[in-house]
């Protein structure tokens, strides 16, 4: 069945349970509403302090800094070699050249990274020198600083050398051990409860499998239920039972007799809005659940459409996970510039999520339309344009923000 209109004249969430099971829905939330909501109910979890070897060994699930890291002091910690050779006086070796070899008695061997001498200041390389036993001679000059790492080069003291929301990286991870540093404050890691309602329409290994991969991408800790039936009692029950950070539910969210999901979270807890103006993922919900345990949590259904809960999951679900787990609201996506082979044709007053990939001439053309379901579409995309809900469309030549999905090259 299909819904009535797009949008509602406010443009902002609607709170209460109406039942839309065989009625359809009157409106639905403008896209942008519905985010300032997730962005209000949802708030960063206490950040983890751990120790710089744990972080190390985390870096595959994605560590992110909850907080600003600042050197304690000057890298290096003093003058230093930055290559192999001599360590010299630079006034020794005036005048030096290979018709003029100058002796050099007080000459230091050095390797990159080793403090320079007292009284040195500059590191002549092999191929500078003359050597003879014990003699060693210059064959060209050297200034002041030549082949040596100052004092504080690579980092000044209270210098800010990553900021929060940072993504750890190994060189971060080396530079860090190298300062001394020995623990960090990270984001939490939020536990998310993943409910799968109803039975073999809503595709339950499909989805579990799906959202299990994307909320561990946005740094939460599954737990997965399901799938249940399409009972309301059921479902309620699951939704209310303390231990999440976070509710995630997937199917039975339209308007079919067994639909059941928005009036279960409504027992469980609240159910703050049904319907968003987005294609696909138009049926999507959101509400707290909680009502067992008296605390309640951030609550978001998805359709049980494959494409449309992946969609729903990117623009809201996912929002709430990373906020929870201190990554902020944007989409983990690479962001890069493309140009449209073909148009791409929207609904006015409904965001709508295009699939596009690369063609041979470097533009990027739709693979899937947003009407038509499934995960193949997808699976063939390099990525996906976001059409806001006041534009009728892109025309072909024009350029676009392509975000572009896990894995695949630009």
């Amino acid at each position: 069945m299909t819904a009535a209109r797009a949008g509602n004249d406010s443009g902002t969430p609607e709170s209460g349970t109406n039942d839309v099971r065989g009625r359809g829905f009157t409106s639905r939330a403008a896209l942008s509403a519905v985010e300032e909501w997730v962005d209000a109910s949802v708030v960063p979890l206490p950040p983890r302090v751990v120790a710089l070897a744990a972080a190390a060994s985390a870096l595959g699930e994605g560590v992110v800094l909850a907080e600003p890291v600042t050197a304690p002091g000057d890298w290096p910690t003093a003058d230093r070699a930055a290559r192999d050779g001599v360590a010299v006086a630079s006034s020794d070796t005036l005048g030096a050249g290979s018709y003029n070899p100058v002796p050099l008695p007080g000459a230091v061997t050095v390797a990159a990274g080793e403090p320079m001498p007292p009284g040195t200041d500059a590191v002549l390389p092999v191929e500078a020198l003359q050597v003879d036993g014990p003699f060693v001679e210059a064959l060209g000059s050297a200034a002041p600083g030549d082949g040596v790492e100052r004092r504080g080069e690579g980092v000044r003291a209270g210098t800010v050398l990553l900021t929060a929301g940072h993504r750890l990286r190994p060189q971060d991870i080396g530079l860090l051990a190298a300062l001394g540093i020995g623990t960090l404050r990270i984001g939490a890691r939020p536990r998310v409860r993943i409910v799968l309602a109803g039975g073999p329409r809503s595709g339950p290994e499909t989805l579990g499998a799906m959202l299990s991969a994307l909320v561990a991408r946005d740094g939460g800790v599954v737990e997965l239920v399901g799938p249940l039936p399409a009972d309301r009692a059921a479902l309620a029950a699951a939704y209310a039972a303390h231990g999440a950070d976070l509710l995630i539910s997937a199917g039975r969210t339209g308007v079919g007799e067994d639909d059941v999901a928005p009036l279960a979270l409504a027992d469980a807890g609240e159910l703050a809005l049904h319907g968003v103006a987005l294609r696909p993922g138009d049926s999507a919900a959101l509400g707290r659940a909680g009502a067992v345990s008296s605390v309640l949590v951030p609550a978001v259904l998805l359709p049980g459409e494959p494409m449309a809960c992946l969609t729903a999951y990117e623009l809201l679900a996912g929002r709430a996970v990373r906020r929870l787990a201190g990554r902020g609201s944007a989409l983990p996506h690479p962001a890069v510039a493309a140009v449209t082979a073909r148009k791409l044709v929207s609904e006015i007053g409904c965001t709508e999520l295009h699939r596009l990939r690369w063609t041979a001439e470097g533009m990027v053309e739709p693979v899937a339309s947003p009407h038509r379901p499934g995960l193949a579409g997808a699976v063939r995309a390099d990525g996906f344009v976001v059409i806001p809900a006041e534009s009728e469309g892109v025309p072909a030549g024009a350029t676009v923000t392509l975000r572009c999905f896990d894995g695949t090259s630009l």
